[in-house]
């Protein structure tokens, strides 16, 4: 099989990382795989596993973008991929217009995923209509069935994300070395009970909850510490610094740590006593929390989204009511009082999604 994948760009994230991991799985399992894309850090790596990477600006969301109609419908007439697998909004569109100018009997093939909540409207829309609608969690294949009545449940097909157990192995725990130096680095984490928050700083995830976690907290329980792990674009600094100053306003400075975007988030993870979720709107999968239980943290979030069919699987007794601030306390007092064990994860694989997928391609060929 030929298949083309296409996503705006491929820097980082969940979209990019799916895009990277089914290359790769296509390549092992003998076929041929291309990648268009705007480009982006990844692009070494993709080739380096084997991919073809095809440069085209297909990530604005503006009306200059028509003008990639053309040079995609050529790429895609070139090329002559069997399926073409889009992943976003704009290329979705792009691809529409493209396969357009293509005759009847000589157009691939087309899949998407849909890998998110998007905002409900006929520009979301696109991205129900293709042959095949692949949700990457069953609150993904609601939010279809809920808003987009035009696409017919049939076309509909769950495949979670995974990850993958050897990169996030069950007792995982980081080196000497990596704790030494995070000791270095920030002293205060020294024999703490550390929380974990992961992800970046946006008003989404939650942070405001964890900090009214910890002054509700700290006083009955002096070594609990708060580590806050992700990175603030230039545009969120203005949130970030209104975030610091109402944790030096509460007293709780030496209480919550940010340490910046991170590479060794494994290590993070496993190092902390609990990983919270707590972001404010459901999330379509949760690969943080599933990373958090593969290695043994316990996970406590809300029981929305992606995330609760994660816990509900893995660790149901993680799962609190939807903003319920008294359950949340409660959940972490008893994981300070009685530390959990988190059983190996059995679900959610790598190996899972990319062989569903590979699997739904093949499907969609036989179908000729």
């Amino acid at each position: 099989m030929k298949i083309m994948q296409l996503l705006p760009e491929l820097n980082s994230g969940g979209v990019e990382r799916g895009t990277l991991e089914i290359a790769r799985a296509l390549i092992a399992d003998g076929h041929e795989s291309l990648v268009v894309s705007n480009g982006g850090r990844l692009v070494a790596q993709l080739e380096a596993e084997g991919s073809q990477h095809l440069t085209l600006a297909i990530h604005k969301k503006s009306l200059s973008s028509l003008w990639q109609i053309r040079p995609l419908r050529d790429l895609i007439e070139h090329h002559q991929p069997d399926i073409l697998h889009v992943r976003s909004r704009v290329p979705a569109w792009l691809t529409h217009f493209a396969l357009k100018g293509i005759p009847a009997h000589k157009r691939p093939h087309l899949i998407s995923t849909v890998h998110g909540f998007y905002s409900t409207n006929r520009y979301s829309a696109i991205m129900t209509q293709a042959e095949k609608v692949i949700a990457v969690s069953d609150s993904v294949v609601k939010y279809i069935t809920e808003h987009y009545k035009n696409c017919p449940p049939k076309n509909i097909v769950r495949i979670y994300r995974g990850i993958s157990p050897q990169e996030f192995p069950h007792g995982y725990q980081p080196s000497a070395q990596w704790i030494n130096q995070s000791f270095k680095d920030f002293p205060q984490l020294e024999n703490k009970f550390l929380v974990c928050l992961p992800g970046r700083i946006t008003r989404l995830k939650g942070h405001e909850t964890l900090i009214e976690l910890m002054e509700q907290l700290q006083n009955q329980y002096p070594n609990l510490h708060a580590v806050v792990v992700g990175g603030a674009d230039p545009k969120k600094a203005a949130y970030l610094k209104e975030m610091q100053d109402n944790i030096q306003s509460k007293g709780l400075s030496d209480k919550i740590t940010f340490v910046g975007h991170r590479s060794d988030i494994r290590e993070w993870l496993a190092f902390s006593d609990v990983v919270l979720s707590l972001s404010n709107q459901a999330e379509t999968f949760g690969r943080t929390a599933l990373e958090a239980l593969s290695v043994g943290t316990p996970v406590i979030g809300w029981n929305r989204g992606g995330v609760a069919e994660i816990l509900s699987n893995v660790y149901p007794q993680g799962l609190i009511e939807v903003n319920d601030q008294s359950a949340l306390l409660n959940a972490v007092k008893h994981h300070i009082d009685q530390p959990q064990a988190v059983e190996p994860v059995t679900m959610f694989s790598l190996k899972e999604m990319c062989d569903q997928t590979i699997h739904l391609y093949k499907q969609v060929l036989s179908l000729d």
